[in-house]
């Protein structure tokens, strides 16, 4: 593993952009001695470093992230913590044992992130207020029996929905059915990153734009960065998608790149074109189907691409094309607000597995790993984090013994017939998507 300084480039705009600019963290320089080093500053990486501090308070722990705080997938997502997975295709009655074990995960993350948004007062518009999920073409429309039930074999209270429901709580009569859910939440993902890295215990030194270019292992474990050097007794591989680059996981996951655009502030008067939700977020019962939220300062942010881009953003002219597809998708569902321009658009990847399960291991004593979560990072991210320090620091628990039950990521062949099998992957997500894109 040997990467360069421009390996890492990348934009910044998306949730950021709407946020007061912060001040720039500093660069990693010189050399360093200290117990752990954490790689990847998102929800993984951030929960962890948390974790360690607070188990080995005297210990000092620095954290590096290749790009600027929140231009990871982490401050680029939709924003919602997800605390009921959604599992494609037909319900299997004997894989609830599964089912439940994944969801325990999502809620354990979940949990921790509440208290802490409580706890240090962090304003990322944080709201568990409930979930919508809904279809508008047949192929989704079909769905919903699939999905309702898994919801009545886990015991998940749910709200069964149709057209003129939808509708009068959304403002948007493009849905013909769906249902609601109490359970998870929605944030402002960026703001939520800040909050997290701001509250961080004191032993923890966080680096921003200071890539790990190589990683040499010994009895140490030797980081090297564009500035300088770190050597740490432990390491900790936070970096979902990008894993492999860093050596770990090799040939297991692969980033699936997404777009999305969100409005200005609505007006009064648009905003009273809406329906009686003040909030709400709606993933599509089609898994390839766009997901769109009316966020706590009333905004739309709709997110309906995906592609295999080689673990890539996109290009400002690429994402120029894609935001006309939001466009086209923001208006066919709100026609009575098409006059509204976007504020911002985005790219962000996420990490995929064939098989849709996620890693989390240790090669060796002094390198541990987690990340893969198939769009259910923010909650399971930080459920994983926390496990994966936990767990180096020799505990046990639910949760440790529940990360470690998933199931090996499948193989994925190397390039180029990756990339050819990545792109027919991500382009079956939209087989039969036709409304709900």
């Amino acid at each position: 593993m040997n990467l360069k300084l421009d390996d890492f480039l990348h934009e910044s705009q998306g949730w950021t952009a709407l946020l007061p600019q912060r001040p720039a963290l500093k660069v990693f320089s010189g050399k360093r001695r200290v117990s752990w080093a954490v790689i990847g500053a998102g929800f993984t990486g951030l929960a962890a470093a948390r974790r360690l501090a607070q188990l080995n308070p005297s210990d000092d722990i620095i954290m590096c992230d290749a790009r600027a705080l929140a231009q990871n997938a982490s401050g680029r997502n939709s924003g919602f913590g997800v605390a009921i997975s959604d599992f494609s295709g037909k319900f299997c009655r004997d894989q609830t044992g599964s089912y439940q074990r994944i969801n325990r995960i999502n809620q354990a993350g979940l949990s921790q992130l509440r208290q802490l948004v409580q706890s240090h007062q962090i304003n990322c518009q944080w709201r568990q207020t409930g979930t919508y999920r809904a279809a508008a073409d047949c192929r989704a429309i079909a769905g919903l029996e699939d999905h309702l039930r898994y919801l009545d074999a886990l015991n998940v209270a749910y709200e069964r929905l149709g057209t003129d429901d939808l509708s009068q709580r959304l403002g948007s009569s493009h849905y013909h059915c769906g249902f609601k859910i109490a359970h998870g939440a929605l944030m402002q993902p960026a703001a939520l990153v800040f909050g997290l890295a701001d509250s961080l215990p004191p032993n923890i030194a966080l680096f921003e734009n200071s890539p790990v270019l190589q990683i040499t292992r010994g009895s140490t474990v030797e980081l090297q960065t564009p500035g300088g050097e770190i050597t740490a007794d432990k390491v900790v591989i936070a970096t979902n998608y990008e894993a492999p680059r860093l050596g770990v996981t090799r040939a297991r996951v692969l980033g699936s790149t997404l777009s999305g655009s969100v409005t200005q502030v609505l007006s009064d008067e648009d905003f009273a074109k809406l329906g009686t939700e003040p909030t709400w977020g709606l993933l599509s019962l089609h898994s390839g189907g766009a997901t769109v939220r009316l966020t706590q300062d009333r905004r739309i942010a709709i997110r309906n691409t995906a592609e295999f881009h080689g673990g890539m953003l996109l290009s400002q002219h690429q994402l120029s094309r894609r935001r006309r597809l939001h466009r086209k998708a923001f208006d066919a569902r709100f026609p009575q607000l098409a006059h509204v321009p976007f504020a911002t658009s985005w790219s962000c990847v996420e990490g995929l597995s064939r098989n849709g399960t996620n890693f989390f291991g240790r090669q060796g004593e002094t390198l541990y790993y987690a990340g893969g979560y198939n769009g259910s990072g923010i909650s399971r991210g930080t459920a994983f984090g926390t496990a994966l320090a936990e767990w180096a620091m020799g505990g046990h628990s639910q949760l440790i013994a529940d990360c470690l039950a998933s199931p090996a990521a499948t193989w994925l062949p190397p390039r180029p017939i990756l990339d050819v099998g990545a792109w027919f992957t991500v382009r079956k997500r939209f087989a039969g998507v036709g409304k709900d894109r």
